[in-house]
């Protein structure tokens, strides 16, 4: 582009030079204009900006010695965000007490991939499969009932969104670990297992919660969720469709008491699961070429400002 806008405006000049009239005379008038370093000036900037913009693409190389693998599964880890899981049987609340869980776990599987799935009226992907732990936490930290605009529990949701974030080429390696209270109205639930368990996916389920139920505070107001007819709502774990969903994947159910529990039982689940070797970028290092080629712009855009247009005339 900008080449072209070069070459217009030399036929403009040519152009305009015609019109003035007699050639003999405009050329005695612009005789100390040099049209090659006018066209070296152009070339100049032009090289300038081509090294601004692989500069910014940031040329890298893997070190030499750098080779580094890791070997593990992958992991979908899904949380129930729903107010239900505002809920205080669990101090401070159900979601919280997930929240810990979920960090304590990630740190006990360093070499797996990881992705985040939120749910509730809907399921999202909250984050991809990574093996980048620290920011999977900093997801894990900021999960609230806020971040899913349609309330409800649609667990069937959580298990096709969870499933479609594996690489659907690979029939091993995949796990889900679903988190929630288990209060779904979700008359879909059966078909979203068989076809999680068709996919080759085992599901590990986790009831939060009591039977006997609590109370959920709204926390807008600190007071307790009521009815249309002003009635306290009670949320209780409902672990029968958690039994069935973990049953139908070759998965487990824990209910959650005690977080090293869960995570001893999760962990013997999981390391039926043969693992594989995958590159990890996030602890490579790189032999970056950015400082050269922005040096290389700088000295074209120096050279270009000190080379005049105007020719020098012998005396």
């Amino acid at each position: 582009m900008l080449i072209l806008l070069f070459m217009r405006l030399l036929f403009w000049k040519k152009n305009t030079i015609r019109k003035i009239g007699d050639r003999v005379l405009v050329k005695e008038l612009v005789k100390n204009y040099s049209s090659r370093l006018f066209t070296l000036k152009f070339i100049l900037l032009l090289l300038a900006f081509t090294a601004g913009i692989v500069a910014i693409a940031n040329l890298r190389k893997p070190s030499a010695s750098e080779n580094i693998t890791r070997k593990g599964i992958d992991v979908v880890i899904a949380l129930d965000v729903s107010k239900s899981m505002l809920a205080t049987d669990l101090q401070p609340s159900r979601l919280e007490r997930a929240k810990q869980l979920i960090m304590k776990l990630i740190d006990r599987m360093p070499n797996d991939r990881i992705a985040l799935v939120y749910f509730a009226g809907h399921a999202y992907l909250q984050m991809p499969l990574t093996v980048d732990h620290t920011s999977a936490k900093i997801f894990v930290n900021a999960a609230s009932p806020d971040l899913v605009p349609s309330q409800g529990t649609v667990i069937s949701e959580a298990l096709l969104m969870g499933s479609r974030a594996f690489n659907t080429k690979e029939g091993r390696f995949k796990t889900i670990i679903l988190i929630s209270d288990g209060e779904d109205h979700d008359i879909d639930i059966l078909n979203a297992v068989n076809q999680v368990a068709d996919a080759g996916v085992m599901v590990n389920t986790v009831g939060i919660g009591s039977v006997e139920g609590s109370e959920i505070i709204e926390p807008a107001t600190g007071e307790p969720k009521k009815d249309a007819n002003g009635n306290i709502v009670i949320s209780k774990l409902n672990d029968a469709e958690l039994k069935l969903v973990s049953e139908k994947t070759n998965g487990a159910y824990v209910h959650f008491d005690d977080s090293e529990q869960v995570i001893k039982t999760i962990l013997d689940q999981l390391s039926q699961i043969e693992g594989k070797a995958f590159g990890d970028v996030s602890l490579m290092n790189y032999t970056t070429y950015y400082g050269w080629f922005a040096g290389l712009m700088l000295l074209l855009l120096v050279t270009e400002f000190f080379i005049p247009e105007r020719k020098k005339l012998a005396a």
